[in-house]
C-alpha cells in the first residue's frame, strides 16, 4: 500500500523546520485506515504474538484495531499517573524536556510474545521505553510496526535486536 498520498504533510509544525505527518487524514478515510492495518497485519504475519502494546494516544489508533484484526489483546501504555491500577514506569528524555510512560504491572504476562505498535518512529525514545517496560515485566517483544518511520532520525538503532517494520518512509 502506497501510504503517503493518505498522509498531509505540514511544514514547519510544531517549529520551523519540522515536516510533521499528519495522519488524521488518513484515519479519516475508512478504507484506507482498513487498508493500512491488513497492510501491517500482513507485514507482521510470520511473528507468533500474543499481545499488542501501543503508548498514548496514536499508538492507540494503529495497536487496538490491529489487536482486533489479529484476535489477540491490546495494552495501553500510558503517561505517568494515567492508568487506575498499580504501574511500573521508565523515563525517557523528549525534545525539550523528560517525560515517563507507564504500564499497569500486570499487563504482560512472562514469556508472553509482544508487539509494540505506534503510528511513527522518529528518534525511537518513546519505542525504546515501551521496549523497556515489557520486557521489565517478563515479555518477549517479537517486534515493531508503524505507519511511518522517518528514516533521517535513525530510530532504528535504539531497537537493534528487534524487527521494525513499517508502511511508510520519509527522510524527515
Amino acid at each position: 500500500m502506497d501510504l503517503k498520498p493518505y498522509i498531509r504533510v505540514i511544514p514547519d509544525f510544531p517549529q520551523p523546520g519540522i515536516s510533521f505527518k499528519d495522519i488524521t487524514t488518513l484515519l479519516n478515510d475508512g478504507e484506507k485506515y482498513k487498508e493500512a492495518i491488513n497492510a501491517i497485519k500482513e507485514m507482521i504475519s510470520d511473528l507468533k504474538i500474543d499481545v499488542i502494546a501501543g503508548p498514548e494516544a496514536r499508538g492507540f489508533v494503529v495497536g487496538a484495531p490491529l489487536a482486533y484484526a489479529l484476535g489477540v489483546g491490546f495494552v495501553p501504555i500510558r503517561k505517568s499517573g494515567k492508568l487506575p491500577y498499580e504501574t511500573i514506569e521508565a523515563g525517557y528524555d523528549l525534545e525539550y524536556g523528560k517525560d515517563k510512560l507507564a504500564m499497569h504491572k500486570d499487563a504482560i504476562k512472562p514469556g508472553q510474545n509482544v508487539l509494540i505498535a505506534d503510528d511513527l518512529l522518529a528518534t525511537g525514545g518513546t519505542i525504546a521505553t515501551s521496549v523497556e517496560l515489557v520486557r521489565e515485566l517478563g515479555g518477549n517483544v517479537v517486534g515493531t510496526a508503524f505507519l511511518i518511520e522517518l528514516s533521517e532520525l535513525n530510530g532504528r538503532a535504539k531497537l537493534p535486536d528487534i524487527s521494525v517494520f513499517s508502511l511508510a518512509k520519509y527522510d524527515y
